[in-house]
């Protein structure tokens, strides 16, 4: 039986376990169309998946905060209209790798700033929520505020060990620098992947790097 270095592992979602974009990038510019704004291309659009989108509406869109709440509303509405699991596709590799995790017996947990509802979806449509000991997305927040990856992956943290979980030894798998982060404010080291939507510079900080997921498996098993 393969063991591993770790007694619990933490995944981002989009970017590392799923590929959203095809369904995020068409709503993003529909919530642009309707504050007025132009259109930016298809490289600058990819730029927002992973973050926060309430903190990219102000970073990247220049809207107020107040703007930026309404705007993750709108494009929430759009999302839910659409289905939440429509048009995300699976990095292939990712769920034998999950899978491989699970035989061992090591608990795993999401932690995404994409709303849990949405999380909890594209996991049921693809059949891997029974991978998960623990399921950690971003709350409804009051108006003017949102959860951001330390929030979420410390709620990772308080679930798996609410559960029972020997959470002395985590890593966090994802493939932005709010991962990576994220993972020092809890002193969590992260496995940045390399087929992602971040930069190749967003991983300075990460723990360790991963090019593919077979590559992945040996990190996290041996």
């Amino acid at each position: 039986m393969p063991s591993s270095p770790y007694t619990c592992i933490l995944w981002d979602v989009d970017g590392t376990i799923a590929d959203a974009s095809a369904g995020i990038l068409p709503r993003l510019r529909r919530v642009f169309a309707s504050y007025g704004l132009p259109e930016p291309d298809a490289a600058e659009l990819s730029l927002w998946i992973g973050p926060p989108m309430h903190e990219s509406f102000q970073r990247r869109a220049g809207l107020t905060s107040q703007q930026a709440h309404e705007a993750v509303d709108r494009y929430r509405e759009l999302a839910a209209a659409d289905g939440y699991a429509a048009a995300v596709t699976i990095y292939p590799g990712v769920p034998e790798v999950l899978r491989a995790v699970q035989a061992t017996g090591i608990p795993q947990s999401t932690a995404s700033t994409k709303p849990e509802n949405q999380v909890r979806a594209i996991l049921e449509h693809y059949g891997l929520i029974d991978v998960f000991t623990a399921v950690s997305g971003a709350r409804p927040v009051p108006e003017g505020r949102t959860d951001g990856k330390s929030f979420v992956i410390g709620q990772a943290m308080d679930r798996l060990r609410a559960a029972g979980v020997d959470t002395s030894r985590p890593v966090l798998i994802g493939d932005r620098h709010h991962d990576v982060d994220g993972g020092a404010e809890h002193g969590i080291p992260v496995i940045f992947v390399d087929w992602g939507f971040g930069e190749p510079q967003e991983a300075d900080g990460a723990a360790l790097r991963a090019a593919d997921p077979e590559s992945l498996r040996a990190l996290l098993l041996n």
